[in-house]
């Protein structure tokens, strides 16, 4: 029955963080503390109010970087540059996702919220290199964050992705709103899925085993 849903599925678009690897590596909590202390020094405030405006702006916002250069001007690229300056040390490789990822027909783009060079660090640690047709970063959408409907339509033109063949990879829930709303099949991706009220009708699938939804699609 999977496999028949994503039979005409030719261009596949995968998320990064939490969705190319288990979130249980925790890279997120070495980012949000690179995060937390560059906004302390670069807005001058302390701690609790860099904490609070991190996880503000990533609600309101779509990524705390939108917040900081929508209400602070702020510079995406040395912010960038230094939020994912982290060890990545602890990241297994999965060879099983990697084969399964190499046996899609068609496209393969990762598209994330984070920038190029970091998921291309991601991909090599997981020994996921050389696998896809194209990694898309915020960059590549004029620094434009998922969830918004534009910012996807800039890494979709870039890429040569066809929504109506297309299917999206995605832990964030939110992020999977608008490729459903052009078309694509949607998969969340997480070790939990969400309640029947909060996934509505824009997620298509759930899983929490990637490797494992992919080969049933093969």
């Amino acid at each position: 029955m999977v496999k028949k849903a994503f039979s005409h599925v030719r261009h596949w678009v995968f998320d990064l963080d939490n969705t190319l690897y288990h979130p249980s590596a925790r890279l997120f909590d070495q980012i949000e503390v690179k995060m937390t202390n560059y906004v302390m020094a670069e807005l001058g405030v302390d701690k609790a109010e860099a904490d609070h405006l991190r996880s503000s702006y990533w609600q309101e916002h779509g990524t705390t970087l939108a917040g900081l250069m929508r209400e602070h001007d702020m510079d995406p690229v040395p912010y960038l540059e230094a939020v994912h300056d982290i060890s990545m040390d602890h990241l297994p490789k999965d060879p099983e996702l990697a084969a399964c990822i190499k046996a899609l027909p068609g496209k393969r783009i990762v598209y994330t919220n984070g920038s190029a060079p970091y998921a291309e660090r991601v991909l090599a640690a997981r020994g996921l290199s050389g696998l896809f047709d194209g990694v898309f970063g915020v960059e590549h959408a004029d620094y434009r964050p998922k969830p918004e409907r534009a910012a996807f339509d800039m890494v979709f033109d870039k890429a040569g992705i066809h929504a109506e063949t297309a299917a999206m990879f995605e832990d964030d829930p939110r992020n999977l709103s608008a490729p459903h709303a052009m078309g694509m099949r949607t998969v969340h991706v997480a070790p939990e899925a969400l309640g029947q009220a909060e996934a509505r009708s824009h997620i298509h699938h759930h899983t929490d085993d990637l490797a494992g939804f992919l080969a049933k699609i093969l």
